[in-house]
């Protein structure tokens, strides 16, 4: 155990000790929750609770727990998941549903890199070791483009690149009725949802968020709506067609009709990696890559287009 003594920041004026704590010190909600339940954080010398305001300029007490030993990555390899190029700085992977990118806490499925390893595929030592040469990530529900390094070098140019926001990220997403207008874009600031840990939100203070859309193709009860990330914040496209009022078809975490999901045979969100483009991190030339639709997807467009 450690303890950590340091004033609340002005930045936190207001906020819940969960919340505000989560983003001082990195922790999930979940955790500083549980500290709180201990006794283990004081201020001004007084035990609080997780959903206690912070005032700033007060005193925190904090009694951490000693770091989790990372999760290790296991040599599985991961049925469906194709190679679409690879060299010695990257690889370019198609990543199918009910895969993580890498190993978490409470994860026991597939993942990226443990598929990449049992292929005997050495990727970059950069990174946590749980997700070593990681630059980007897509939920386990998403399927679809991603890119690992192998290099270091790679890996260094292309965090850098995801930050300075020069690779070109598209997504097809199915949306529930139709967006008005029918090409726009989203900026709206996300941050994690302050009643569900597991959820993200529009909310106030947030993480800026900016999300760019086209439709391409109207149906009835769903729109099939061609996107671009200018950022890249967890379940950014979920979160800002659900505060649209048109959530992904199938994603019942934000407000998906359920009817319409069993109807279609979706058991997640109709949401793919449709292409990924970057300067490759070698020699600066741009490089672009496609994911094609997998059968689920693919499968309810197709019952759509035969009821319009």
């Amino acid at each position: 155990m450690s303890a950590r003594t340091l004033p609340v920041p002005d930045g936190l004026e207001g906020m819940r000790v969960d919340a505000g704590l989560s983003k001082l010190l990195g922790l999930s909600r979940t955790v500083v929750a549980g500290l709180t339940e201990k006794g283990d954080v004081l201020v001004d010398g007084q035990p609080v609770g997780k959903s206690d305001r912070l005032t700033a300029g007060s005193w925190l007490e904090i009694t951490l727990p000693e770091p989790e030993r990372p999760v290790e990555v296991q040599a599985i390899a991961v049925e469906g998941m194709v190679v679409l190029h690879e060299d010695d700085d990257i690889v370019v992977v198609d990543k199918p549903v009910g895969v993580a990118v890498h190993p978490s806490p409470g994860w026991t499925g597939p993942t990226v890199v443990g598929g990449l390893a049992a292929a005997g595929v050495r990727i970059a030592t950069s990174g946590a070791a749980e997700r070593q040469g990681v630059v980007h990530r897509l939920d386990a529900g998403t399927t679809g483009v991603m890119v690992v390094a192998k290099s270091e070098h790679a890996y260094s140019v292309l965090k850098r690149a995801f930050k300075e926001r020069t690779v070109d990220k598209g997504y097809h997403a199915l949306v529930q009725g139709h967006p008005d207008p029918s090409r726009g874009t989203i900026d709206a600031p996300i941050d994690r949802h302050p009643k569900h840990d597991y959820k993200f939100a529009v909310m106030n203070g947030g993480k800026d968020s900016v999300t760019h859309y086209e439709v391409m193709e109207a149906f009835r009860a769903a729109s099939l709506v061609d996107v671009k990330l200018e950022t890249g914040r967890t379940h950014q496209i979920r979160v800002h067609f659900s505060a649209l009022k048109h959530p992904c078809v199938g994603d019942l975490t934000y407000g998906a009709d359920p009817v319409l999901a069993k109807r279609l045979k979706l058991t997640r969100q109709w949401l793919h990696a449709r292409t990924l483009g970057f300067d490759h991190p070698a020699d600066g030339q741009w490089v672009q890559f496609v994911s094609e639709y997998p059968a689920d997807l693919a499968d309810a467009l197709a019952l759509l287009r035969s009821e319009s």
